[in-house]
C-alpha cells in the first residue's frame, strides 16, 4: 500500500535517530550472517540438529509442569513447579548439558534455517548460563508477577477441566499450595540474606493479593472466593454423574479450606514480617554489584549494546518530539492553551471517559472488542499471513484488578482448547480513557501481540524453541509497532484517537527516561511519577502503576519504544534499497515468518530480503 509522506519523513526520523554503531553493533557475534561462505550443507546433520532442539525444548518444558499446561501438555497436570536453590542449580545443569550436546553438532553443515535456530539456541542458553549470577536479582512477589497470585490466576485461567482426571488434578494442585508457597517463602528469604528485598511500597499490594485469593467461601461466610466459584463452574460443565460431581466438589473445598487457607495464612505471615525489614529506596543501583546488574538486564531487554545514558536520552528526544505532534493536533480541534491545559483537559472532561459502572465496563469491553473486529476485516490490505487462533476480550478479574496492569495479552493455548486472550483492568476507568481504547486494543489484540505471537505457535518450519520462545524488544517492538501502523491504513479517524495513539507512543518514550533515571540515576519513585504526570496527558494513578513496575522489572519497559524504532528504521532501510518493489505485506510476512529475533539478526534477515538481486 502507499506510505504517505508524512510517515516517511517519520520515519527517516526514527532510522536517523537510532542508526548508529549502538544498533549495529550485534549482542553476539555468533548469529550467522546470511551472506556467510559455508561448507556443503548436509540434511542429515540439519534433521539432527532439529532434533535436538526439540529434545531440548522438550526436557525444559518436562521439567516445568507449569509450562507444560500452558503449551496443552497433561503430564504432570496435578503439580507445580519446583523452585529455589536446588531448581534453580538442575536448570544450570541441564543448560550446561545442553551446551554440550549442541557442540557436537557441525554448524558448518547445517542449512540456513536451522543454523539461523543453532546460533539463536546457544546464544540464549549461554547467556542464561553467564546470568546465573543475577539469579537472585528479582522480587518473588511484587504487585505485577509472583507465585502469590500466580496459583489463583492460572488455575483459573490456565487449567482446563474436560474430564474427571482433570478434575483430581487441579484438587492435587491446590493440595500442592502449601508446598509451593512454602518453597516461595524461601526463595524470598534467600534474596533477603543477600541484601536482595523489594521497597516497602510493594507489600501492600502483595498482602491485598494474597488475602483476596483467600477471601469468601469456603474460607469465610462471603460470597464463593473466585478459586471456589471457578472449580465449581468447571465441575457443573462435566459429563459426570451428580454423585460424582458432589465428591470431586467436596474434595475441592476441603483442599480449600485445610491446605489452601493456611498455607495463605502463613505466607501472608511472613510477607508482614518482611515488610519490616524493607527500605524505601528503589533503583536497582543500591544493591551490590547493582551497575553491572542492570547494564546486563538493558542488553538481554533491548538485544542491543546501548547504554543506560544512550537510552535515557533517546528517550528525551522523543518525548520532545511527540509534544510537537501533539501540538498539531491541539490546533486541528481548536484548542486554546498550552499542552499541559490540553492534557488537564483529556484527564478531566468526562467525555473521555466510559462510566465507573457495569454497563459502562461492558461498554469498554464491547467497543474495543469492535475495534478489533474492523481492523481484523482489513487486514489482507497489509498482510499475507494472518493466525488461525481466535481471540477474545475479557476484563480482569477482581481478585488482581486492583495490583494489575492496565491491559495485558495471554497466548492461545497451541491445542485450539484456549484462545487468545487482551485483559483489560477495568478497575479505575478513569485509568482507561476512551481516547486510548484504539491503539490499546491493536497493541495488545490485533494487529499486535496476538498476531505475533498466535502466528509464531503455528509456525511449521521453526523449532518449537522459537516459536514459544521471545525476545521483549521484538515482541513489545512489534506491540508498539502494531498502534502505529494502523495510523498509516487510515483509521485513528477521531483526531482525540489519533491524540491517544500519540499519548501511548509518548508513555512508552518516558518509559526509556524514567526506567533508566530510577535504576541508573537513583531517582526516586516520586520524581519517576512526577515526570510521567508533567509529560503525558494520563492519570496520576497511571504514573503510580508505571512507576512501581520500573522498579520491580528493572529494563523490562524500554524494549517496546527500542524495539519499535528498530522495527520503523529496518523499513525504512528495505524501503530506500527496493523502491517501489516494496511490498508491506511481505515486509509483515518476513517480520512474522521466523518468530521472535534479536534485533539485530532481525535486520540481518530482512536487508538480505531487500537487496537489489532479491527485490523482485
Amino acid at each position: 500500500m502507499p506510505i504517505k509522506t508524512k510517515t516517511t519523513i517519520l520515519a527517516l526520523t526514527f532510522s536517523t535517530l537510532i542508526s548508529s554503531s549502538i544498533f549495529a553493533t550485534p549482542l553476539s557475534t555468533s548469529v550467522m550472517s546470511p551472506t556467510e561462505p559455508t561448507m556443503q550443507v548436509s540434511a542429515q546433520e540439519s534433521e539432527k540438529a532439529n532434533q535436538l532442539f526439540e529434545a531440548i525444548f522438550m526436557e525444559n518444558v518436562m521439567a516445568s509442569p507449569i509450562r507444560q499446561t500452558h503449551l496443552g501438555i497433561k503430564t504432570d497436570y496435578g503439580k507445580w513447579d519446583e523452585r529455589g536453590a536446588a531448581a534453580d542449580k538442575a536448570s544450570q545443569q541441564r543448560e550446561q548439558k545442553h551446551l554440550q550436546l549442541l557442540a557436537e553438532i557441525n554448524r558448518d553443515k547445517l542449512d540456513v534455517q536451522t543454523k539461523l535456530s543453532y546460533d539463536l539456541l546457544t546464544q540464549k542458553i549461554e547467556q542464561s548460563l553467564e546470568d546465573f549470577k543475577w539469579r537472585l536479582y528479582n522480587y518473588p512477589v511484587n504487585q505485577m508477577y509472583g507465585g502469590h497470585s500466580m496459583v489463583a490466576s492460572f488455575l483459573i485461567n490456565q487449567h482446563q477441566i474436560g474430564s474427571i482426571d482433570d478434575a483430581i488434578a487441579y484438587i492435587s494442585r491446590l493440595n500442592g499450595v502449601p508446598k509451593y508457597l512454602e518453597q516461595l517463602q524461601q526463595a524470598l528469604e534467600e534474596r533477603a540474606a543477600a541484601g536482595i528485598i523489594a521497597p516497602k511500597f510493594v507489600f501492600a499490594h502483595v498482602l491485598s493479593d494474597s488475602r483476596n485469593i483467600i477471601s469468601g467461601a469456603p474460607f469465610d461466610s462471603q460470597k464463593d472466593s473466585a478459586l471456589w466459584a471457578d472449580f465449581q463452574r468447571k465441575v457443573d460443565k462435566l459429563d459426570a454423574s451428580a454423585d460424582k460431581k458432589q465428591q470431586l466438589l467436596s474434595q475441592a473445598k476441603q483442599a480449600l479450606s485445610n491446605k489452601v487457607l493456611p498455607a495463605y495464612n502463613r505466607l501472608i505471615s511472613y510477607i508482614g514480617n518482611l515488610e519490616q525489614r524493607a527500605g524505601t529506596l528503589d533503583g536497582v543501583w543500591r544493591f551490590k554489584e547493582g551497575k553491572a546488574f542492570y547494564d546486563n538486564a538493558l542488553a538481554r531487554t533491548t538485544t542491543t549494546s546501548m547504554t543506560a545514558e544512550q537510552i535515557h536520552k533517546l528517550g528525551l528526544a522523543e518525548v520532545a518530539r511527540i509534544h510537537q505532534e501533539m501540538r498539531a493536533i491541539m490546533k486541528q480541534v481548536n484548542f486554546e492553551g498550552d499542552l499541559q491545559a490540553f492534557f488537564k483537559y483529556m484527564r478531566e472532561d468526562k467525555q473521555f471517559y466510559y462510566p465507573a459502572s457495569d454497563e459502562g465496563r461492558d461498554a469498554y469491553l464491547n467497543d474495543a472488542t469492535a475495534l478489533i473486529d474492523n481492523i481484523s476485516s482489513r487486514l489482507d490490505e497489509v498482510f499475507y499471513v494472518k493466525p488461525k487462533a481466535p481471540m477474545i476480550v475479557k476484563r480482569v478479574e477482581a481478585f488482581r484488578e486492583k495490583s494489575a496492569g492496565k491491559a495485558f495479552y495471554n497466548q492461545p493455548s497451541p491445542d485450539g482448547s484456549r484462545p487468545g486472550t487482551y485483559y483489560a483492568n477495568l478497575y479505575d476507568m478513569e485509568a482507561m480513557p476512551k481516547y486510548q481504547m484504539e491503539a490499546l486494543a491493536y497493541h495488545e489484540g490485533t494487529p499486535g501481540h496476538h498476531m505475533q505471537i498466535a502466528i509464531a505457535q503455528e509456525l511449521e518450519n521453526v523449532p518449537k524453541f522459537r516459536k514459544f520462545g521471545g525476545y521483549t524488544a521484538y515482541i513489545e517492538g512489534w506491540g508498539l509497532y502494531s498502534e502505529f501502523f494502523p495510523k498509516e491504513m487510515g483509521l485513528y479517524q477521531d483526531p482525540y484517537s489519533d491524540f491517544g495513539r500519540l499519548a501511548m507512543e509518548l508513555w512508552r518514550s518516558c518509559r526509556l527516561v524514567v526506567d533508566t533515571g530510577i535504576h541508573a540515576k537513583q531517582w526516586t519513585r516520586e520524581q519517576g511519577i512526577n515526570y510521567y504526570v508533567e509529560n503525558t496527558p494520563n492519570a496520576k494513578s497511571d504514573a503510580v502503576k508505571m512507576v512501581e513496575r520500573h522498579i520491580v522489572m528493572p529494563s523490562q519497559a524500554t524494549a517496546y519504544k527500542v524495539g519499535m524504532l528498530k522495527i520503523l528504521s529496518i523499513r525504512e532501510q528495505a524501503k530506500q534499497a527496493m523502491g517501489n518493489k516494496f511490498d508491506i505485506r511481505q515486509f509483515h510476512t518476513l517480520l512474522l515468518k521466523n518468530g521472535p529475533l534479536p534485533l539485530d539478526v532481525l535486520e540481518q534477515e530482512i536487508m538480505q530480503w531487500a537487496q537489489p538481486n532479491n527485490a523482485s
